[in-house]
């Protein structure tokens, strides 16, 4: 299969050529050729299919034996908090309310400076490019405040690094004590008005904020760097600014980011504070729409998922990150029998500790066997990969695109070796892929049509120097840290006791291995 180019050879842009491969395009009719060609031009794939390579291709820029190699979409990391990227295995593992009091401190006053945010992003971007994630979506939070400079911090690094991002403000605006359940009336006096007292953004600044993320960031970098909305949760914010979001959401088509239902106290503030479910209230609002990808869904019950596939939202699966917080273990067939699309994330690197995508993949292919003894109705390996890949396209807006490898579509795909212990011997290609694979048969990426990992080596960024400024930061980021911990630590008690109340508010589903 090939397409027409617009231009005679002797004009058209340089190509790169990727001969012999085998292909797994992971299209709507899931090709796979044992040996085929990849032409790569301006960014996009102009042709692929056994001999398309043959002919006048005008001017070639690079010619890629693909013998023995696996060429395929590279990974969407459907959800991520690049914020968290220095803080790897710096907390245990916490209920999610514990743990993002040590996370993200409610009583935090100053935060991380420029520099810093773009190292630290640039961290993060450098592990997925090594292990073969091509596109991101960076639901950045800000501690305590968002700001233009640190906004063109993470939009600089994503640049700099080649990788393809969608990045939103993950910005709560309403106080502390007003997110959760019963938490207001078992704080002391003192926390109540040191809360009031944080630092806290209006609805205003929040949405010029966002008018710069979109007028200076999104389709730069010829279309690679786009923005996407964020409420962080509904009940994390103001009513207005989640309509003006959606709005915002309509009127550019960009993606609009809400964690959902993570956690079984999550499910008990939404009796107690709505009278239904979050997913209802979201329906309610008339906030749940196609442009919406819902995070996490683990505490959602059959009424929440017919919304959901009604409005053709997407969900975003973080196996590993709900594993390391004890959040439940997500309905995945519940969810796909309702036709709401699945995709895949790592979240960030405080609950999963990595960027590893084959892990989270494999992860989601043996939890849901817990689900159901019926086997038939576990997750299979095709349909994994398809939220590794197309899911994540999808709710990026680009699934018409992005996810697969077709003529016309962006060129973001990856050569894996197939020599290696994951494939040999290669009994099932899509099975091996999830179960097998770890990162370490990646020989090359492409993002954009461009070489951003060879064989070892990160073409875009200088490893050592990154590695090594940040290094000089990092005294100060422990002290930070610890500070945080400390106040954390002063303020656990009263979020163990509001977990401790929300267990005696019955729910009528079971998401974990033990209790209602």
């Amino acid at each position: 299969m090939t397409t027409t180019p617009n231009a005679p050879p002797s004009r058209r842009s340089p190509c790169t050529v990727i001969r012999n491969a085998h292909v797994l395009t992971l299209d709507d009719a899931d090709r796979e050729w044992p040996q085929a060609d990849i032409v790569l031009r301006d960014g996009r794939i102009e042709a692929l299919g056994p001999g398309v390579a043959r002919g006048d291709l005008g001017p070639v820029q690079r010619e890629v034996d693909g013998s023995g190699l696996l060429a395929m979409p590279g990974l969407v990391n459907a959800h991520f908090h690049s914020p968290g990227n220095l803080m790897k295995g710096f907390l245990p593992g916490h209920p999610l309310e514990v743990f993002m009091l040590h996370e993200v401190p409610p009583l935090a006053d100053a935060g991380d400076g420029g520099r810093l945010v773009y190292l630290r992003t640039l961290l993060g971007a450098m592990e997925m490019l090594r292990r073969g994630v091509t596109a991101v979506q960076d639901d950045a939070y800000h501690v305590p405040v968002a700001t233009e400079e640190n906004l063109d911090a993470i939009m600089r690094a994503y640049r700099d690094a080649g990788l393809r991002a969608t990045v939103a403000i993950d910005q709560p605006n309403v106080v502390e004590h007003d997110k959760l359940p019963f938490l207001r009336e078992l704080l002391p006096p003192q926390a109540l008005q040191a809360m009031e007292a944080a630092p806290r953004q209006g609805s205003d600044e929040l949405l010029q904020l966002y008018a710069h993320l979109v007028e200076r960031w999104h389709g730069s970098s010829n279309g690679r760097l786009r923005a996407a909305v964020s409420c962080s949760a509904l009940q994390r914010v103001t009513p207005d600014y989640a309509q003006a979001l959606s709005a915002l959401s309509r009127a550019r088509d960009l993606p609009f980011y809400v964690h959902v239902l993570e956690t079984r106290l999550q499910r008990v503030l939404g009796d107690v504070k709505y009278g239904h479910s979050l997913v209802r209230e979201l329906h309610a609002r008339g906030l749940l729409d196609e442009r919406m990808m819902i995070i996490h869904a683990i505490w959602v019950d059959d009424e929440d998922i017919a919304l959901m596939g009604r409005a053709g939202c997407t969900v975003a699966h973080n196996p590993v990150c709900n594993l390391r917080l004890g959040s439940g273990v997500m309905p995945w067939r519940a969810l796909h029998d309702a036709g709401v699309p699945v995709c895949l994330g790592s979240d960030e690197m405080n609950t999963d500790d990595s960027v590893n995508l084959w892990f989270v993949a494999k992860t989601a292919a043996l939890i849901h066997s817990l689900a159901t003894p019926d086997d038939a109705r576990w997750a299979q390996p095709a349909e994994v990969l398809r939220a590794l890949t197309r899911g994540g396209a999808r709710a990026m807006r680009q699934g018409h695109e992005l996810g697969m490898l077709a003529p016309g579509a962006l060129a973001d795909l990856i050569l894996l070796d197939l020599d290696t212990v994951a494939f040999f011997p290669l009994h099932d290609l899509r099975r091996q892929l999830v179960h097998c694979e770890d990162g370490q048969s990646l020989r090359m990426s492409f993002v954009d049509g461009e070489l951003v990992y060879d064989h070892g080596r990160l073409t875009t960024v200088d490893e050592r120097a990154v590695k090594a400024e940040i290094r000089e930061h990092l005294g100060r980021v422990k002290a930070q840290l610890a500070q945080g911990a400390h106040e954390a630590a002063r303020l656990e008690p009263y979020y163990r006791a509001m977990l401790a109340r929300s267990l005696e508010h019955p729910v009528k589903m079971r998401r974990h291995l033990y209790g209602d």
